[in-house]
């Protein structure tokens, strides 16, 4: 199987932890040279000094606020300029929106998620098509959530974008499949990362139960009988972005132990 990425680019949302964090250090691992973008610039500059680099590659970041649509394509146009190559992958990624019933839900909370996540991922990807198209390469991989297949409970805002961003991936696969560029969807499950804790510390605050009792009942939902690791959403992530999976598109991966309840 070819998974080098060896002289690949990749430019990776939401980097500087979690989920992202772990998608470039896995695409680094594999030879990408990684772009890291995300808002808060000194956990880049320290993320990218410790990104592997086992083909002497030179990472490098942008800095860009996802609650600032405007903002984010000024300055990626700003880098496409000095950066004209472009690159071979896009990894959309970025923090989920705040848990909570959906008739509770503020018409503000749906219309910043959908900024946050389809709008920035829209702009994102219109910059970056052109030169994949040019190159007859490219991967837009979007990390999104179990929800578009399942909706979660106490995830009314998310459970509705998620969907979205599903579906706006879709109609794009079809649009650009014949020009050597796929669009896949991963999709993780209950995932050991900051929101993961964050979610359940929410529950606590809700139900009184200590956070060991809502652990257990999450538990009981995954066959697998575990959280999954961001390390392990990342090589699913890898194998999409890698020339091996050329024929794979607009599809949804889920990464959860087989907690979805479908097919």
């Amino acid at each position: 199987m070819q998974l080098d990425l060896t002289s690949h680019r990749a430019l990776v949302g939401g980097s500087t932890q979690g989920i992202g964090r772990a998608v470039a250090e896995e695409l680094a691992q594999l030879g990408a040279t990684v772009t890291l973008l995300a808002r808060n610039e000194a956990s880049l500059q320290q993320a990218v000094a410790e990104l592997p680099r086992p083909q002497g590659q030179t990472h490098d970041y942008l800095v860009a606020d996802f609650t600032d649509p405007d903002q984010l394509a000024s300055r990626l146009q700003e880098y496409l300029a000095a950066h004209p190559e472009g690159f071979h992958t896009l990894v959309n990624n970025t923090g989920g929106p705040a848990g909570g019933p959906i008739l509770a839900a503020p018409v503000q909370a749906f219309l910043a998620a959908f900024e946050q996540h389809l709008i920035c991922n829209h702009l994102l990807t219109q910059a970056l098509v052109p030169a994949m198209q040019a190159r007859g390469y490219g991967r837009i991989i979007n990390i999104i959530s179990t929800s578009v297949k399942q909706p979660l409970a106490g995830l009314g805002v998310s459970n509705t974008i998620r969907a979205a961003v599903a579906n706006w991936a879709k109609t794009l696969a079809n649009e650009l499949g014949g020009s050597g560029i796929t669009v896949n969807n991963v999709l993780p499950g209950a995932t050991v990362t900051q929101r993961h804790t964050s979610l359940i510390e929410k529950r606590v605050e809700q139900t009184g139960q200590t956070v060991e009792e809502i652990e257990a009942t999450m538990l009981r939902s995954i066959p697998a009988g575990r959280f999954g690791q961001a390390a392990e959403v990342a090589a699913a992530v890898a194998f999409l972005a890698s020339p091996a999976a050329a024929y794979i598109n607009g599809i949804n991966v889920p990464v959860d132990g087989g907690r979805t309840g479908n097919l």
